[in-house]
C-alpha cells in the first residue's frame, strides 16, 4: 500500500511527518511523492493561525478531489495540529476527509491507515486541554533508540527536534493546549538522531522546539543545551548547528555565549520578541521592553558582531495604542534585525486574548500590519545592504540556476538566500565568499 504525506506549517510539523513516514515505511507502506499516485494521502495540518487553518483545509480538499476517478487515492486522512485541536468538529465539518487522527493515533498509524482504506469508520477524538496531562517523567521516557524516521527531503539541512510542547501561557497562543506540556528529549537520543542524519548526508542541523531556551529544565539541568551544542557540532559530517525558537526573557548569558562562540554553531538568534511595548507584552503575558531587548542585541553583537537575528511581531493586539505601535516601530529601526515576520492579530479559539474587550477594528489591524510590514521590508533590505564586504560561508542547497545557499545568519525557508558567483559548487558544499550585492533580504556573494 502506498502513502503520500503532505505537510503544512512549521519545522516541527516536518519532523512529525518524517516520523510518521518512518513508522509507515517500517510497517510495509511505500512512500510516494505524488498524492495522485498514492493509495492514501495523509495531510499533516497546521492549526496555529486562521490562514494556516484555511491552507490546511484547502490541502485536504485538493487531495480529496483526486479521489473518484479510479486512479487516485482511496482515502484522505487529516493528522497534525488542526486535527488534534478540533478532532470530531473538523470531521463533521469536512466530510471530504475520510478520517481525522489525533497525536495519540501516531504510534499505530499504519494500522489506522489500513483500516481506513478498508472502509472501517474511525471515531475521531474529542479534544481536551493537553496541558492538564502530566508530562512523562524523565525516568519513564523511552530512550536508547533513534526515533523511527524517514527523510522526505534530500537537502543538506535537516530539522532535529529538541522537545515537545510548551509551558508558557502567552495569551494569544493556543499551542500549549493541543501540544501539551514542555518535554525535553534526552541528550543522547538527540545525539543519536543527529549522527543518523549526518550519515544520510546532512551538513546542517536545525534544532527545533516550541521554546529551545527551556531545553533541559524538566530533566533537572537548564544548562543542557550549552553542553549539547559542542557535542552536536563535533559529529563527523556536521558543519553547522543552528538553534531556533529562543525566548528573549529566558536567554541566559551562558546560552548566549554558547550560541555566539561555539565553533560549528551558527551565531544565529531566532528571538521571539512579539512586540516592544512593555504594556502590550504584559497583556500578552510576556516580558520585556525596548531597553532590555536592545541591551540583549548589544550583548549578542559584542560577542558575534556579524550574528544573524530574526524575530516575529504581532501588530494590532487588543489594547494596542498608537504610542505602543510607535514604540514597536522605533525598536525595529534601532534593532537592525535581519528578518522580521509581521502578523496581524486575530482571535484564536480558547485563548485568553480572545476574551479581551478592547479589540481593534479589523480594518485598523490590517492598516497597522501593512504599515509595519512596509517598514520591515525597508529595514531588512537596509540590513542586507550593510552586509556588503562581509566574508561569509555559504552552504550550497541548489545549483540548478547557479549555486544558491545560506550563510550562518540565514535560517532555512524564511530568512533569504545567498547566490554565489565565481563558484563551481555542488549541493552540500560550503563555500567561502564575500558579499557583493543584495536584493531585499537576499544576498549575492563572490567566492574567494
Amino acid at each position: 500500500m502506498s502513502v503520500a504525506l503532505v505537510t503544512l506549517g512549521c519545522a516541527r510539523n516536518e519532523v512529525d511527518s518524517e516520523e510518521l513516514a518512518g513508522r509507515l515505511a517500517a510497517d510495509g507502506f511505500t512512500l510516494v511523492e505524488d498524492p495522485a499516485a498514492a493509495d492514501t494521502v495523509v495531510v499533516n495540518t497546521c492549526g496555529f493561525v486562521e490562514q494556516a487553518k484555511k491552507d490546511s483545509v484547502d490541502a485536504l480538499l485538493e487531495a480529496a478531489d483526486l479521489k473518484g476517478d479510479g486512479h487516485g487515492p482511496q482515502s484522505v486522512v487529516a493528522v497534525g495540529c488542526m486535527a488534534e485541536r478540533y478532532g470530531a468538529e473538523l470531521a463533521d465539518s469536512l466530510p471530504e476527509a475520510d478520517a481525522v487522527l489525533g497525536f495519540d493515533d501516531y504510534p499505530d498509524i499504519a494500522a489506522r491507515l489500513r483500516s481506513i482504506v478498508a472502509g472501517e469508520q474511525h471515531v475521531p477524538h474529542v479534544p481536551s486541554d493537553r496541558r492538564r496531562l502530566l508530562p512523562i517523567s524523565p525516568a519513564d521516557r523511552p530512550s536508547g533508540t533513534v526515533t523511527v524516521r524517514s527523510r522526505l527531503t534530500t537537502g543538506p539541512t535537516a530539522n532535529l527536534k529538541l522537545a515537545e510542547g510548551c509551558d508558557r501561557r502567552c495569551t494569544f497562543c493556543a499551542i500549549p493546549a493541543f501540544r501539551g506540556r514542555f518535554t525535553s528529549r534526552r541528550p543522547h537520543d538527540v545525539l543519536d538522531e543527529a549522527r543518523w542524519l549526518a550519515s544520510d548526508g546532512v551538513r546542517e542541523l536545525f534544532l527545533v522546539s516550541e521554546n529551545s531556551t527551556s531545553y533541559g529544565k524538566d530533566l533537572g539541568d537548564l544548562r543542557l543545551l550549552e553542553a549539547l551544542l559542542p557535542e552536536l557540532a563535533a559529529i563527523d559530517g556536521v558543519e553547522r548547528v543552528r538553534v531556533s525558537y529562543l525566548q528573549p526573557a529566558e536567554l541566559r548569558p551562558g546560552l548566549l555565549e554558547a550560541i555566539a562562540g561555539t565553533p560549528g554553531v551558527a551565531p544565529y538568534f531566532d528571538l521571539s520578541f512579539q512586540h516592544a511595548s512593555a504594556d502590550v507584552l504584559r497583556r500578552m503575558r510576556r516580558f520585556g521592553d525596548p531597553e532590555s531587548f536592545l541591551g540583549l542585541l548589544d550583548r549578542v553583537r559584542a560577542i558575534a558582531p556579524h550574528a544573524g537575528v530574526r524575530s516575529n511581531v504581532i501588530v494590532g493586539f487588543p489594547g494596542e495604542t498608537e504610542q505602543d505601535l510607535e514604540t514597536l516601530c522605533d525598536f525595529l529601526v534601532a534593532g537592525r534585525l535581519d528578518v522580521v515576520g509581521v502578523f496581524g492579530y486575530s482571535d484564536e479559539d480558547c485563548t485568553e486574548a480572545a476574551t479581551y474587550a478592547d479589540k481593534l477594528d479589523e480594518d485598523e489591524v490590517r492598516a497597522r500590519t501593512a504599515h509595519v510590514s512596509q517598514l520591515v521590508e525597508e529595514l531588512t533590505a537596509q540590513r542586507a545592504e550593510e552586509r556588503a564586504g562581509e566574508e561569509v560561508t555559504v552552504l550550497v542547497e541548489d545549483v540548478e540556476d547557479g549555486p544558491v545557499g545560506r550563510t550562518d545568519f540565514q535560517g532555512p525557508d524564511v530568512d533569504g538566500t545567498t547566490s554565489l558567483v565565481g563558484a563551481d559548487a555542488r549541493v552540500g558544499d560550503l563555500v567561502r565568499a564575500v558579499v557583493v550585492d543584495s536584493d531585499g533580504v537576499d544576498l549575492v556573494a563572490r567566492a574567494v
